[in-house]
């Protein structure tokens, strides 16, 4: 029988309420960490493989990725892989949420804390749109730009986040890549119209990542397109 988790902490935003929650370990070995937005479950610390391989294949791709953007704070993970590569010199990180922005900062996760007050990472709270179009600090550009904000285009957690996905935004973003760079997309499905949207745009690579979960057998998606 499963513990129900416990919330932590949780904060009231003008898209719904954010909570950090914890719940044992299904192993009895420690604890894991979830993150519910507006009551959709958004992430947990239990499966971090696709936050993790978002990073390791897009810094697999870039020749020097020196300075980096992070769209979504998450629980920190995607940040904590490019933070293992040496050749990244700086982190941007983007959040909207600033409760969550803050809790990284008291550390109320450990990942997030770690992330949160690393010396190569500036994590700002604000919308990553008018970032990516060059419109709001921090300023561009990037050598690698890194983008979970959201499920993806057809499985939005705040509907509008739909105005990233669209190819005048996309192309805004890529203007925000150095040459030879990588744009990536993180989503929680198969996306075939955002993969022609990008591959209108520039060469572009859909990575597929099968995960169980719960006896579920779910399939991810990253979308990288060289700048």
């Amino acid at each position: 029988m499963h513990t129900p988790p416990e919330t932590i902490v949780s904060a009231d935003t003008p898209r719904g309420e954010i909570a950090l929650r914890e719940r044992p370990d299904p192993d009895g070995t420690g604890v894991v960490h979830e993150l519910v937005v507006a009551g959709v479950f958004a992430m947990d610390s239990l499966d971090t493989t696709t936050e993790t391989a978002l990073a390791l294949e897009s810094l697999a791709r870039t020749t020097s990725p020196e300075r980096v953007l992070v769209g979504g704070l998450g629980l920190g993970f995607t940040t904590w892989q490019v933070l293992k590569d040496k050749r990244v010199r700086h982190v941007d990180v983007v959040e909207i949420e600033a409760d969550l922005v803050q809790w990284g900062r008291l550390a109320l996760a450990p990942t997030l804390g770690l992330v949160s007050r690393h010396p190569r990472v500036r994590v700002h709270a604000g919308d990553v749109g008018p970032v990516l179009r060059g419109e709001a600090s921090p300023t561009g550009p990037w050598d690698l730009v890194l983008l979970d904000v959201d499920n993806g285009p057809s499985f939005l957690v705040h509907e509008r986040n739909e105005r990233i996905y669209r190819t005048d935004a996309l192309r805004a973003a890529l203007d925000r890549v150095n040459p030879g760079g990588i744009l990536a997309v993180w989503a929680a499905q198969r996306e075939p119209a955002l993969l022609t949207a990008l591959e209108g745009l520039a060469p572009t690579e859909e990575i597929l990542l099968d995960v169980e979960r719960e006896g579920r057998r779910l399939t991810y998606a990253l979308y990288l397109t060289r700048a």
